[in-house]
């Protein structure tokens, strides 16, 4: 992929933030979640790509656009559903919007968001569970998915020389997570319980200086696939196992072409493209990304886009000004 394509990207998700944005705390999260599909959608029609959905809304029946199959990007417009293979053939995974009820509510952490990979680099993975381990840089070669939890945060807190008690772990605040917390709490390691967003979550724990040292438990797997992504981008890792606990999940495995449903499966199995690109935008206040701002005469958005090749990692804020010939531009 040419890595002019992270800044094509990067327009993809501020597009589907801004959109969202304007229905942020008005407790709609379906119509939060549809104008974040159709921003997206559209704007993806722009890229210069041939491009395919592998990780999207749902599959066609559920979802008229961004599905799992769909053709986008400039190649399919121009063809008018054909291909045209002068453009790159990239896979892209998406979440428009990370986060539904913390837009709708105004809470924070909610993003748009997309992972793109060369032909085949990003896992089909179903829409289930995952048990998921996501570390940074200096814990990743210390840490397994099936150690003990005091195990792998003493392991944590010696890579990053610092006690068990001092680190901060972020947990999905559910049921099925009773004893993940009460083992983490009886190591005296802090928690921070979130209601949604384990993916914003999981690329603060692979930034230093964030305040947060890994995320733990089970969520969403598309959601992993593009936390893979993020950390090809930074160095992190993921450790993750599919959750399959029926017949049915382990058909639906099979048909996404996954033979072992117990694989543990690392950021480079999830999102194993030569060249990765990733993109978020905020659209509520977040640790690393400030939510979209309104203001006369423009649209402010504060963004992360990462890639491999080459690698880079840029912090963007953007100022999206009106076309008044007296707008100011302000800091």
């Amino acid at each position: 992929m040419d890595s002019d394509l992270s800044l094509e990207f990067l327009r993809v998700v501020e597009q589907a933030a801004i959109a969202c944005a304007h229905t942020m705390g008005q407790g709609d999260r379906h119509r939060s979640d549809q104008v974040a599909v159709e921003a997206m959608r559209r704007e993806m029609d722009s890229v210069a790509i041939d491009g395919t959905i592998v990780i999207g809304e749902g599959e066609r029946d559920e979802a008229p656009m961004l599905y799992i199959g769909e053709k986008v990007g400039l190649a399919n417009a121009r063809a008018g559903g054909g291909a045209d293979r002068g453009f790159p053939q990239v896979d892209i995974a998406v979440d428009p919007l990370e986060g539904t009820n913390l837009c709708a509510t105004g809470s924070p952490d909610a993003i748009a968001v997309l992972a793109a990979s060369t032909r085949n680099g990003l896992l089909h993975a179903p829409d289930l569970y995952m048990e998921k381990l996501v570390v940074g840089p200096s814990s990743k070669d210390v840490v397994e998915l099936d150690a003990p939890v005091a195990d792998n945060l003493q392991a944590i807190a010696r890579r990053l020389d610092r006690r068990v008690q001092d680190l901060v772990v972020i947990v999905l605040d559910r049921e099925r997570h009773a004893q993940l917390i009460a083992d983490i709490r009886a190591t005296g390691a802090r928690i921070r319980l979130i209601s949604d967003g384990d993916l914003s979550a999981g690329i603060a724990a692979a930034v230093a200086g964030s305040g947060v040292h890994a995320v733990m438990g089970t969520g969403g797997a598309p959601e992993g696939v593009l936390a893979a992504a993020a950390m090809r981008c930074l160095n992190g890792e993921i450790l993750a196992r599919l959750v399959v606990s029926k017949p049915e999940h382990e058909e639906r495995c099979h048909a996404m072409g996954i033979r072992d449903t117990r694989r543990v499966y690392r950021s480079t199995d999830l999102a194993s493209g030569d060249s990765i690109i990733f993109a978020a935008s905020g659209v509520t206040d977040g640790a690393l990304m400030r939510g979209v701002r309104f203001f006369g005469d423009g649209i402010r958005t504060s963004s992360l886009v990462m890639q491999t090749r080459p690698h880079r990692v840029r912090f963007i804020d953007s100022i999206h000004v009106d076309s008044r010939p007296d707008v100011k531009v302000r800091f």
